[in-house]
């Protein structure tokens, strides 16, 4: 499956930005879908996740509450609505189909990353 992820850009604190994810291949409704980040010199984690279905939903404790992850398997999207941000969202953001739910940071689709900066 292949991935391109959207949406990114420069922001104050206590803004909005909302990603995209948009995929194409095989059958997008056969993955549970995460958005990872990594900031500079930090490993890459986990932000949020939503199962196949659309009906689990995990996410960081850093973005609960903050974070809403979204999918339409008629469009083949997946959305992450950032509100609240601050600057330590600073990050590059991946969109990826899993592997695995409960989901971990182990999978073979990934797209090719969005920048988000949170001025303070």
């Amino acid at each position: 499956v292949q991935l391109q992820a959207s949406g990114g850009g420069l922001v104050q604190a206590g803004g909005s930005l909302r990603l995209s994810c948009a995929a194409s291949g095989r059958t997008f409704s056969w993955y549970g879908m995460g958005w990872f980040r990594q900031a500079p010199g930090k490993e890459r984690e986990i932000v949020a996740a939503i199962h196949w279905s659309g009906l689990g939903t995990y996410y960081a404790d850093s973005v609960k509450g903050r974070f809403t992850i979204s999918r339409d398997n008629t469009k083949n999207t997946v959305s992450l609505l950032m509100n609240s941000l601050k600057p330590e969202d600073t990050a590059i953001y991946y969109c990826a189909a899993l592997n695995n739910w409960p989901p971990t940071p182990f999978n073979d689709y990934w797209g090719q990353g969005t920048q988000v900066t949170v001025s303070s």
